[in-house]
């Protein structure tokens, strides 16, 4: 089925960016027995969320911050919402039509692009400095971050081939 331009079926745009974070997800789930290292704790995601209710959007250490109720689930559905935003955000650059032939280089480059996000507004935002540069090994943290990106932006390409075949 043809796309016209601008005319991107809401569903597409959550499939594609739920499949995107699953597999940004399962590169979280390798990371311990591959690398050593664990996954993101996106229940201090809904923990730095939590606080945006009462005002407070930055912190010294989420962390060490008080706990919120919720904030594992909260943490969990920002997670994906994020990801679904960040495919909404794919394809109004590379156009509908990228959804009929999914190509990696736009995808993987969009991934990688995504990493901004966490160092230039979460990490800041949650304690850990710009980039992760307050965690006790920055070149590390940044190095997983990257990765988890470039995990996001092949989930992109990914769910794009998965979409495009059953249309």
């Amino acid at each position: 089925m043809a796309m016209e331009a601008g005319m991107v079926p809401l569903i597409d745009v959550l499939l594609l960016g739920t499949g995107a974070t699953l597999v940004m997800d399962g590169w979280s789930l390798l990371r311990r027995p591959l690398l050593g290292q664990p996954g993101p704790d996106y229940r201090l995601l809904g923990r730095w969320v939590g606080y945006f209710f009462s005002g407070r959007f930055r912190h010294a250490s989420i962390a060490k911050a008080a706990p919120r109720g919720g904030e594992n689930l909260l943490g969990w559905l920002v997670h994906y919402a994020t990801g679904v935003v960040f495919a909404a955000a794919f394809v109004a650059m590379v156009g509908g039509r990228w959804l009929e032939a999914p190509s990696m280089p736009s995808a993987l480059a969009f991934g990688i692009g995504s990493v901004v996000a966490p160092f230039f507004v979460m990490q800041p935002a949650m304690g850990a400095g710009v980039a992760a540069s307050r965690t006790p090994d920055p070149r590390r943290a940044r190095m997983q971050s990257l990765l988890t990106h470039i995990a996001f932006g092949l989930g992109l390409w990914i769910s794009g081939l998965v979409l495009a075949r059953a249309a």
